[in-house]
């Protein structure tokens, strides 16, 4: 299952967003009004809830700078990324795109794809609060 979010430009250098997306404690900002539960792990992992959600643990997998960054469930039980693309467009905007990438049957996508959606979104158009 693919779900990417819309573009979304952010008045800030792709070093700043890279840099900001790299520490994992920035997510708090990004989450939407429903998150029940936030917990920074360590400097790599943190997990979080929404309501009405199973919480979900992320951790680091890869940091291409200052273009990508891509976190990935901790969980073998439900596989999947999350990756920022960050394309600066000059000195102090970027554009920042999320993609989603997960492995799941086709109840489990069916149950998922809208909240996952709606989540992904909601983290884009909150990229400004970095």
């Amino acid at each position: 299952m693919n779900l990417e979010s819309p573009k979304v430009n952010v008045p800030k250098s792709a070093q700043y967003l890279f840099d900001a997306l790299c520490d994992v404690k920035n997510f708090e900002k990004l989450m939407p009004e429903s998150i029940a539960k936030f917990e920074v792990l360590d400097e790599n992992a943190f997990i979080f809830g929404l309501k009405g959600m199973p919480e979900i643990k992320l951790k680091m997998k890869d940091k291409v700078a200052p273009s990508k960054v891509v976190l990935g469930a901790a969980s073998d039980k439900l596989p999947f990324t999350l990756t920022a693309d960050i394309n600066e467009t000059s000195s102090d905007a970027s554009d920042v795109q999320l993609f989603f990438e997960g492995e799941f049957n086709a109840m489990m996508a069916m149950m998922i794809k809208g909240p996952i959606s709606k989540f992904i979104e909601t983290l884009a158009q909150n990229m400004h609060k970095l």
